[in-house]
């Protein structure tokens, strides 16, 4: 039988125990697990490292909301992004990757990557005709797509079907950060991509209480190659990180309901502002991705960019006189944040092709009452 979204994100993966009859899985706090004899498991776990039942709950679970067949826990988004680019890769790869894009992707390939031999060509991943010039390119060591939609901070929005099969035709994956959709928004594996990696700190948790990630693929030797390469090199998350994880996917979507719903009513006020100059908002029918967000995904999202009349110093101003928006980095969890990206999340892309504009503002729309938070900002922007 096939069940609904928010029937899998709370049954899938959570067999009730066997011993006790507990409704919620147990956590299990263990590093080791006792075997019948040498070479003799009672189970599938030998070592928490290989493998850990909380961890496998969660991952179950997860791949089961993102239409996957295999999805692997790790402990951070970050380490979720390097141990996908190293599965697909090899010395002499390409990575495609979006100018507006997470700074810490982009660090994490031109800083780090770019010594493993990985080259980054940042341009317009959408299905641009600069990207079929760089798709066209000779490359040694495989190359790929990776897509943020929507973008961070921007909120781009990219057709993921379009990219899929213009990359697919040179040879080249496609790898889609799901973070800012979360898979009750999108399912970029049904829409032609090949890897969707999430930061699951964000709404997937939806807390603000775990730091975490993750990737869901549905092609077997990509699996058999994240299998062997999370053991080798350790991209695991604790097995308290993953149980928190189950415990937040259970109620992703009555969550991104109201995100959404908020989300939507702030871009519209401050879209009507005069103290802002521009509002990115996929929800709004001016926004140029609005046609490709009605198609692919189910709702708007949760975040909403905009740019303050006055530039840098008084963008600063704002985001520091907020009250119910917390100022802080982060997003996805209930609570509303605020954050000043030129000066925090992308500050290591300050000065290179990625940077962000000094008067731009991010929100992470949180799930309180709508009316607190748009006073909060009036009064800010005020």
């Amino acid at each position: 039988m096939e069940y609904g979204f928010s029937t899998r994100a709370i049954r899938a993966g959570q067999t009730p125990d066997p011993v006790t009859g507990a409704v919620v899985p147990p956590l299990y706090l263990t590093s080791t697990f006792v075997q019948d004899g040498v070479g003799r498991m009672r189970g599938d776990y030998e070592y928490s490292r290989a493998g850990n039942p909380t961890r496998t709950a969660a991952a179950t679970q997860l791949a089961a909301l993102e239409q996957g067949t295999c999805a692997f826990i790790t402990g951070s988004g970050m380490s979720a992004a390097d141990l996908a680019l190293r599965t697909a890769l090899r010395p002499g790869g390409r990575v495609i990757l979006g100018q507006d894009a997470y700074g810490g992707t982009t660090r994490l390939l031109t800083q780090v990557l770019e010594s493993w031999g990985i080259e980054t060509v940042i341009t317009d991943p959408c299905g641009s005709q600069r990207l079929e010039e760089v798709l066209a390119r000779p490359v040694t060591g495989g190359q790929l797509v990776w897509v943020e939609t929507p973008s961070n901070p921007l909120l781009h929005v990219c057709d993921i079907a379009a990219v899929a099969q213009q990359a697919h035709a040179h040879g080249a994956r496609v790898v889609v950060d799901n973070t800012f959709a979360s898979p009750y928004l999108q399912n970029p594996l049904a829409l032609g991509a090949d890897v969707v990696v999430h930061s699951t700190t964000k709404y997937l948790g939806g807390h603000s209480d775990l730091v975490g990630g993750a990737i869901v693929v549905n092609d077997d030797d990509l699996a058999e190659r994240l299998t062997f390469l999370q053991n080798a090199a350790g991209y695991v998350s604790s097995p308290f990180d993953a149980w928190l994880l189950i415990r937040g996917m259970k109620t992703l979507s009555v969550r991104m309901d109201r995100h959404c719903a908020n989300a939507g009513a702030v871009a519209a006020f401050l879209d009507q502002h005069p103290r802002v100059s521009r509002v990115h908002y996929p929800g709004l029918e001016s926004d140029p991705g609005h046609d490709v967000a009605t198609r692919q995904m189910r709702a708007y999202g949760g975040m909403v960019s905009f740019h303050v009349a006055g530039g840098r110093e008084e963008s600063i101003r704002v985001a520091s006189a907020t009250k119910v928006f917390l100022l802080a980095e982060s997003l996805g969890g209930v609570e509303s944040l605020v954050e000043h990206p030129a000066a925090m999340t992308h500050a290591s892309v300050e000065g290179t092709a990625s940077a962000v504009d000094d008067d731009l503002l991010r929100l992470s729309v949180g799930i309180e009452d709508i009316d607190d938070l748009i006073a909060d900002l009036d009064r800010a922007l005020g």
